[in-house]
């Protein structure tokens, strides 16, 4: 078994968000942050500097998960996998240019995150 990642959860939905945090902890890894907005998640992943983003791409605010990623990114070095509810193609497009390990589409099964997990090395 691996070690743990640290993972930061960035989902503006909280039963959503909980609901990744259980899959996250059963799957064997830390939870370092919740975030429902991209400033309060640039603010997290500067102090607690997770191993992974687990990044919904639609967000309240200003920023949107794409440019949220991108902004983490230019301070620290960590994986993404985006959570969408729209597999929508421009989002895909923008999305590709930060980079990111993977892409899960809601609802998704705790299956389908531990494959994901696992791309992270």
């Amino acid at each position: 078994m691996s070690n743990g990642k640290k993972v930061l959860i960035v989902e503006d939905d909280m039963i959503i968000s909980l609901v990744v945090e259980n899959m996250v902890k059963e799957l064997g890894h830390s939870v370092v942050g919740k975030a429902v907005s991209g400033e309060e998640a640039i603010q997290i992943a500067k102090k607690e500097k997770p191993d992974i983003l687990l990044m919904d791409i639609r967000l309240k605010g200003d920023m949107d998960g794409i440019d949220t990623v991108a902004k983490i990114k230019e301070s620290i070095d960590t994986q993404v996998i985006y959570l969408t509810g729209n597999s929508d193609r421009l989002n895909f497009e923008r999305a590709k240019d930060t980079d990111f390990t993977d892409l899960i589409v809601k609802p998704f099964t705790i299956g389908d995150l531990d494959k994901s997990l696992k791309l992270v090395v």
